[in-house]
């Protein structure tokens, strides 16, 4: 099993930044890729961003340029940076780790971003 805990949500204004951080704890060996997805209300879940094992990064189009994925392989914890954020940007943003080997995903609770004036 795997625990992942996310933190850094909050109100921004528009322009404003945030980083979020996700804690990973547990079978962590078994993951493979981790990101995060975000969700607004009304809408279906998105991906956002993800990290794999080697290295490679992957954003959507909506936030390339603006938002950074990375991780502490020694902290066990994965980050995402998020800058010149939008109204549009607001949402719950969940991180996820996916182990390749296994099929199996794990979710963390999810945090609010809100994008406001």
């Amino acid at each position: 099993q795997v625990q992942l805990v996310e933190s850094g949500g909050g109100l921004v204004q528009p322009g404003g930044s945030l980083r979020l951080s996700c804690a990973a704890s547990g079978s962590i060996f078994s993951i493979n890729v981790l990101g995060w997805y975000r969700q607004a209300p009304g809408k279906q879940r998105e991906l956002v961003a993800t990290i794999i094992s080697g290295g490679r990064i992957n954003y959507a189009d909506s936030v390339k340029g603006r938002f950074t994925i990375s991780r502490d392989n020694a902290k066990y914890t994965v980050y995402l940076q998020m800058n010149s954020l939008k109204p549009e940007d607001t949402a719950v943003y969940y991180c996820f780790g996916y182990g390749m080997g296994s099929g199996n995903d794990y979710w963390g609770q999810g945090t609010q971003v809100t994008v406001s004036s």
